[in-house]
C-alpha cells in the first residue's frame, strides 16, 4: 500500500497492522510498526493504536516499552491500568504491580474487580500482607464487589500465601457461592500450610455441599498437602484414583508431586518405580526431586542416575530446575560420601562449561515494606544487624542440637565483616 500506490496509513490502518505482528511473534516488524506511527504524527494521540501497541509489548517486550506506551497514551481507562498491572505480576515483578494499582487510585481512576483482583495478586505474590489487608479494608469501605467470586477467591490466595490461613479459611466461609476456582484456592493455601486433613476434608465436602467436581488443579492441590505432611498412603491413593473416581486423566505435575511424596518419605525405591511407570517422559521436576531426596539419604548411585537424566534434558524441558542446580547437588552428595575427588570433578565441569550458580532470593515484608534478599548480597542497609541475628539462631540451635553438620551450618565471623 505504501510503495505501490503512495498511500499514507491512517489510524485506522496501523492497529490492524501491529495485531498482525501480535500474532505473528513478529517484535522487529512491531518496532518498525511503532517507529512508522510517531513518524505519522499518530504515536500521541489514537486511542485504539495505542492499545494495539501496548497489547504488541506485553506479549513481546520488556516492562520498559510497556511502560512508556502507556505513559504516552492519552487517555488511560480501569481497563489500560488493570493490562499494565497483569504484565508486572505475570512476569514476577508483584511489587511493581502493586505500585501500579496505588499509583491509579492516586491519580482518582475507580478500579473494577478484575482490577482489584490482579491487585490482590501482586500482594499474593509479593508477601505484601499488610498492603492486601488494606485493599480488602477499602473494598468493604466502599461497598465494592462485596458478593464478587472473583475478588473474593483472590482475597482467599491472598491470606493464604500471605500466612494467615485462619483468615484465609474466614473469607472463605463467607462467600456467598463457591466454584472450583474458589475450592482450588482454598484447598492451595491448606496444601501451602501443611494441613493435609483439612485439604482432604475440602475435596470431600466441594463434592457433597456444592456438587462441585474437581479437576486437575483441586487434585494436585491436595497431592501437594498429602507432599507437606507426609501422608504416603492418602497421596498415592489420590493419584491412582484421580481417573476413576473424578475423570481426571493424571497429568506430568500429578506424577511429579507424587514422586517428591515418595522422596520425601525416603521411600526411593517406589520413586523410581513410580518414575518408571509413567505414560509421559519424566521431566525436570521429576528427576530434580529424586535427586534432592539423594542428597538427604546419601544414596549416591541413584543421585548420578537423577544428575545424568537432568543433564540430557534440554533447559527448556523442565521447571525448577537448571543445570546449575544439578551439578551443586550432585557436588555436595559426593561431599556428603567423603567422595571429595569425585565433587572437585563436578566442579570443575562447571568451570569448563561456564556454568555458575544462580543465586537464591527471596522476599518478605516488614512493617509494610518489602524487602527482597540475593544470596551474596551486602547492601541492605540493616546487613550487619541480620547477619548478627542469623549468628544467634545459629547458636541457639547448636545448643539445642548438640550436634552440627558443617556442611550445612554456617557461622558467620563478623570479625572479618569490615565496615
Amino acid at each position: 500500500m505504501v510503495n505501490d500506490n503512495a498511500v499514507t496509513p491512517d489510524y485506522y490502518t496501523f492497529p490492524f497492522i501491529i495485531i498482525a505482528c501480535t500474532n505473528s511473534f513478529s517484535l522487529s516488524g512491531g518496532e518498525q510498526i511503532h517507529s512508522r506511527v510517531v513518524k505519522n504524527g499518530l504515536g500521541y494521540s489514537e486511542i485504539s493504536t495505542q492499545t494495539a501497541l501496548l497489547r504488541f509489548y506485553v506479549r513481546h517486550g520488556g516492562l520498559c516499552d510497556c511502560r512508556k506506551v502507556f505513559d504516552d497514551m492519552p487517555h488511560r481507562d480501569v481497563f489500560l491500568w488493570n493490562v499494565l498491572m497483569s504484565v508486572n505480576v505475570q512476569r514476577g515483578f508483584a511489587y511493581e504491580g502493586l505500585n501500579v494499582f496505588q499509583e491509579m487510585l492516586q491519580l482518582g481512576v475507580e478500579p473494577d474487580e478484575f482490577c482489584v483482583a490482579t491487585g490482590i495478586a501482586a500482594c499474593a505474590h509479593s508477601g505484601a500482607l499488610r498492603q492486601g489487608m488494606w485493599i480488602h479494608e477499602y473494598i468493604i469501605k466502599r461497598g465494592l464487589f462485596g458478593e464478587d467470586l472473583f475478588v473474593g477467591t483472590a482475597l482467599v490466595d491472598m491470606y493464604a500465601k500471605c500466612g494467615c490461613i485462619e483468615r484465609s479459611v474466614e473469607v472463605f466461609e463467607g462467600l456467598f457461592k463457591r466454584n472450583e476456582y474458589s475450592w482450588a484456592a482454598m484447598i492451595g493455601g491448606f496444601a501451602l500450610h501443611g494441613l493435609a486433613n483439612q485439604a482432604i476434608c475440602s475435596l470431600e465436602r466441594m463434592v457433597k455441599e456444592d456438587g462441585v467436581c474437581p479437576d486437575g488443579v483441586v487434585l494436585l492441590g491436595v497431592l501437594t498437602a498429602c507432599t507437606h505432611a507426609g501422608l504416603e498412603e492418602e497421596g498415592t491413593n489420590v493419584l491412582e484414583h484421580m481417573e476413576g473416581r473424578y475423570g481426571v486423566v493424571p497429568k506430568h505435575e500429578h506424577y511429579s508431586c507424587t514422586v517428591n511424596l515418595l522422596c520425601r518419605a525416603g521411600r526411593l525405591d517406589k520413586a523410581l518405580e513410580l518414575i518408571r511407570r509413567m505414560p509421559m517422559k519424566p521431566l525436570a521436576s521429576v528427576w530434580g526431586a529424586l535427586l534432592s531426596a539423594c542428597s538427604i539419604k546419601g544414596n549416591v548411585e541413584l543421585a548420578e542416575l537423577a544428575a545424568k537424566e537432568l543433564l540430557d534434558l534440554e533447559p527448556s524441558s523442565g521447571v525448577g530446575v537448571g543445570k546449575d542446580v544439578t551439578y551443586v547437588q550432585l557436588s555436595n552428595i559426593y561431599v556428603g560420601a567423603r567422595r571429595c575427588s569425585d565433587a572437585r570433578r563436578v566442579r570443575k565441569m562447571m568451570g569448563e562449561r561456564g556454568i555458575k550458580k544462580t543465586p537464591g532470593c527471596s522476599v518478605v515484608e516488614v512493617n509494610g515494606v518489602v524487602n527482597e534478599f540475593v544470596a551474596g548480597d551486602v547492601v541492605h542497609p540493616f546487613q550487619l544487624q541480620i547477619y548478627a541475628t542469623l549468628d544467634l539462631l545459629s547458636l541457639h540451635i547448636i545448643d539445642h542440637s548438640h550436634k552440627q553438620d558443617h556442611a550445612f551450618l554456617r557461622i558467620y565471623d563478623f570479625n572479618r565483616i569490615e565496615g
